[in-house]
């Protein structure tokens, strides 16, 4: 547009311009081009569409893909803003300050490039990170802190590439009151993998459950891009890179412990539980117990006082199915009787307990119980040896240890799993709890205020079943379970068949053939082959 206009023209643009920020900046406001420079700024319809969710709602959040101008469209709003209205106090908020504060230069670019008697207001003050206008308006960039804000009532909330902001579930909760008084919050990232606050506002946003307006803006909106570009940008790129840049997809774009695929293959088989019973209704079960079939059940004991939850897996160990699974906010004692009540419906199969911290308490209940099978190693070196070897091994201690060393290893092991598709899984609260198992800082955990109770116990499950049990090592360790007292191991177990009242009974000598008999009937599956 020629700017050599009378001073009636002149006044029509401006107050035309105020009240259209599409008009305005379409008309007036240039964008950087790489390679052509200052260029007049023309907005695609999905910026327009912006623009106009920007005045109808209050607060908006956008999912968008690398590279398709939703940063320039929210810096000419910014910079629409604070020129046609006094006293905005706007803040640009991200993980970095240099990212808040490329925001703002975006910001200032606008102004800069208005002719100038579209300049309604001057800059008055000029810093890197913040400029403020003759009118009172002001934009300032911060990075993340929990002070971030806090003492000001915003306009404005510009919150940049926010899904990699870490913790900004405390920091909206300092931020959410300085927006009280009617202020405004733009929200806009790419995706960063599931279960962060953006994640979380986005999902519930797009069901109408808060007060944020929803945009999704993959690759394909922009209307230079077609199957053949993007053929071209991926052609180097790993699919975790195509989904979070491009794509603007959850679930595969996050830094997981298990890879996105192997995910969406668990998810593909999840089943909901045949009952769901307990006096918490928290124990699930997929299938009852056959005898035919061999049992492993592995647990989690959280203290039950609110933060963890005390969880346990069975999974049948000649297909690695899950078959049950708990998970519940209990003391530890009445967490003893559902894992020793379940374990007897199973065959009283192998019981390995995580012995760290009240651990102890629940294994302790259950050896007072009887349960006759639980998971034993020797201190210290986490070498297995079942419950009857246990008794005469003064190293032995009841239950399974997880140590700094052997976390990455079992992890590892859950992962090996079910990348080779080894695990069968059909808990959605397990599977919601691995898209939140992500890597951080090189060590595998929860995300933020997130956990992992039934992903350990789960972990658990695979390892022991791949190393306690493996087959070099339980023959060796269930002969032991045969030796007599002397050492001497017996090549045939005789039982004595003498009927209780018979002359010859020895009811100390039965009771011990019943115990030896029963280890060798529950894990004959040790014995194949």
């Amino acid at each position: 547009m020629a700017y050599n206009l009378t001073k009636k023209q002149i006044i029509k643009e401006i107050v035309r311009c105020g009240k259209d920020s599409d008009y305005f900046i379409n008309s007036f406001a240039t964008i950087a081009h790489p390679i052509k420079g200052n260029i007049p700024f023309k907005t695609y319809s999905y910026q327009t569409a912006l623009l106009e969710d920007f005045q109808d709602y209050r607060f908006n959040i956008v999912l968008k893909a690398r590279q398709i101008g939703i940063s320039e469209i929210v810096a000419a709003y910014v910079a629409w803003m604070m020129l046609f209205h006094k006293e905005k106090n706007i803040l640009v908020l991200a993980t970095k300050l240099a990212t808040a504060t490329n925001l703002v230069k975006k910001v200032k670019r606008v102004m800069k490039g208005l002719p100038e008697w579209m300049r309604l207001a001057s800059i008055t003050i000029d810093n890197r990170t913040s400029f403020e206008l003759s009118n009172g308006s002001q934009i300032k960039a911060s990075s993340t802190s929990v002070d971030a804000g806090r003492s000001e009532a915003l306009s404005l909330l510009v919150v940049d590439e926010a899904a990699h902001v870490e913790g900004l579930d405390e920091l909206w909760t300092a931020l959410y009151p300085t927006l009280s008084t009617g202020g405004r919050c733009i929200a806009l990232s790419t995706p960063k993998g599931v279960g962060n606050w953006f994640h979380k506002t986005y999902a519930d946003a797009a069901q109408e459950l808060n007060d944020f307006h929803a945009n999704r803006l993959s690759w394909e909106v922009h209307p230079d891009r077609d199957q053949e570009w993007f053929d071209k940008e991926t052609k180097n790129m790993s699919s975790r890179q195509i989904a979070q840049e491009l794509e603007c997809e959850f679930n595969t774009s996050g830094e997981t412990v298990i890879h996105p695929d192997d995910l969406k293959y668990i998810e593909s088989n999840l089943e909901e539980p045949k009952y769901r019973t307990g006096f918490d209704r928290n124990l699930w079960i997929w299938e009852e117990y056959m005898p035919e079939f061999s049992y492993l059940l592995t647990a989690d004991v959280a203290r039950g006082d609110g933060k963890d939850s005390s969880t346990f897996q069975i999974y049948k160990l000649e297909t690695m199915e899950q078959v049950a699974e708990y998970q519940g906010k209990i003391k530890p004692d009445l967490f003893a009787n559902i894992l020793c009540t379940t374990g007897r419906e199973y065959g009283e199969c192998m019981a390995a307990v995580e012995n760290a911290g009240v651990g102890h308490e629940v294994l302790s209940k259950l050896l007072e119980a009887g349960y006759q099978d639980i998971y034993h190693s020797i201190k210290s070196t986490h070498e297995y040896v079942d419950q009857i070897s246990a008794e005469t091994i003064n190293s032995a201690i009841p239950g399974f240890t997880t140590s700094r060393s052997t976390r990455p290893l079992i992890v590892a092991k859950l992962e090996e799993y079910i990348r080779n598709k080894l695990l069968n899984i059909k808990s959605v609260r397990l599977y919601n709890e691995l898209k939140t198992f992500i890597w951080h800082n090189g060590k595998p955990q929860a995300m933020r205020s997130y956990h992992d109770d039934l992903v350990m116990a789960c972990a658990a499950n695979c390892w022991i079943k791949d190393t306690a049990l493996t087959m070099n090592q339980r023959d060796m360790e269930y002969k032991k379970a045969f030796l007599d007292f002397g050492g001497m191991m017996r090549s045939n177990i005789t039982l004595d068949s003498t009927i209780p009242g018979q002359v010859g009974y020895d009811p100390l000598k039965d009771n011990e053939n019943i115990r030896r008999t029963k280890a060798q009937h529950e894990h004959s599956w040790l014995y194949k082959g």
